[in-house]
């Protein structure tokens, strides 16, 4: 299995488009902040999971890049937040996203509390 079949890496690459499609009506003064940010992080999620699983013979260097792949996923949240405050996006689109953000950690979670389902 390569890690384009891995749940967590699917949910977590959709979550990223929908953010990039979302992102094209942010206002052209956010291009290069919040934009630039949000699309970053949501896709550094999916990247750092493909290098997890190339790792994943290592069970510590998985785990750290599943804790990266973590971290831009709260980092995803965090500017879904500042989004939301400067209404880029309704509260009830934050909270679809925040859902589907929440789901993709629990995934990643998952995975890093068992790493040996991944060898």
């Amino acid at each position: 299995m390569g890690f384009r079949k891995l749940l967590a890496y699917r949910k977590g690459f959709d979550l990223a488009m929908e953010i990039f499609e979302i992102t094209k009506s942010f206002p052209k003064e956010e291009r290069y902040s919040l934009t630039d940010q949000i699309r970053r992080s949501s896709r550094s999620v999916c990247i750092n999971m493909a290098e997890s699983y190339r790792k994943r013979i290592y069970p510590k260097h998985f785990i750290s890049k599943l804790s990266d792949a973590d971290s831009e996923n709260a980092e995803t949240l965090g500017w879904l937040e500042f989004a939301s405050s400067c209404n880029y996006i309704t509260k009830d689109k934050k909270k679809k996203l925040e859902r589907k953000n929440i789901e993709v950690g629990k995934l990643i979670n998952y995975m890093m509390m068992n790493p040996k389902k991944f060898e």
